[in-house]
């Protein structure tokens, strides 16, 4: 009985290890095609834009900066607390969009930005920051703690798209912080621990079977 279930849990275990083998392979391709998206030249912003094809998309923009701001909490390092300038951009076919416009300090929170037109380039992104313990909005002191896209077109009035800056005809505005495209990949130490799990199991195993067998002196034993 011991055997057959060391056997089953080590074939589950090493199953696991197998499935997470298969991950890695699905995520590596994944990784791969966004990539080469990332890197290929921008293009006018799709009429339907969305994230399962868009999402990582390089863009680019002609229009005109509007009215209103939502400022998200975050951290630089090497610079401190501050905020991304997340507004509301009116492209040339009269669309309005989000764009992250890049990170202020703390103290040009509610400075002036160059306004007018610009020619803006980036990427789309959807950011998955929100989870059960971002806190809401401020909205009365204008601070936010995630890019939640569908929440701030709701506030801005604009299509649930969202560019991340990295090139901006209008000087003298926030830093751009580009969209980081790396996706996390931790299948490969996941299938490590469910194989390493199945060799323990199978080592449990052997080692109960061999302590419950009766030894040759009990056999001996009248």
């Amino acid at each position: 009985m011991a055997l057959v279930i060391g056997a089953c849990g080590t074939l589950v275990l090493i199953s696991l290890g197998l499935w997470q083998l298969q991950r890695l392979a699905w995520k590596e391709e994944i990784i791969a095609q966004i990539e080469e998206m990332a890197t290929s030249a921008p293009v006018l912003i799709p009429d339907a834009a969305n994230e399962s094809e868009h999402e990582y998309l390089p863009v680019r923009a002609s229009g005109v900066w509007q009215l209103g701001e939502a400022h998200v909490l975050t951290s630089v390092k090497g610079e401190g607390p501050g905020y991304r300038i997340i507004a509301p951009f009116r492209i040339a076919d009269g669309r309005r969009i989000l764009v992250d416009r890049g990170f202020v300090l703390e103290t040009a929170k509610n400075a002036r930005r160059p306004v007018g037109g610009a020619e803006i380039s980036g990427h789309l992104v959807w950011p998955n920051e929100v989870d059960s313990f971002t806190p809401d909005p401020d909205l009365d002191a204008n601070i936010w703690f995630a890019r939640d896209v569908a929440q701030l077109a709701q506030t801005l009035d604009t299509e649930p798209v969202m560019m991340v800056v990295a090139r901006s005809s209008s000087l003298g505005g926030p830093r751009p912080i580009p969209a980081n495209v790396a996706l996390p990949n931790n299948h490969l130490s996941y299938a490590i621990q469910w194989f390493g799990m199945a060799a323990v199991w199978a080592a449990m195993t052997l080692l109960y079977i061999q302590k419950s067998r009766p030894s040759a002196a009990s056999k001996d034993t009248p």
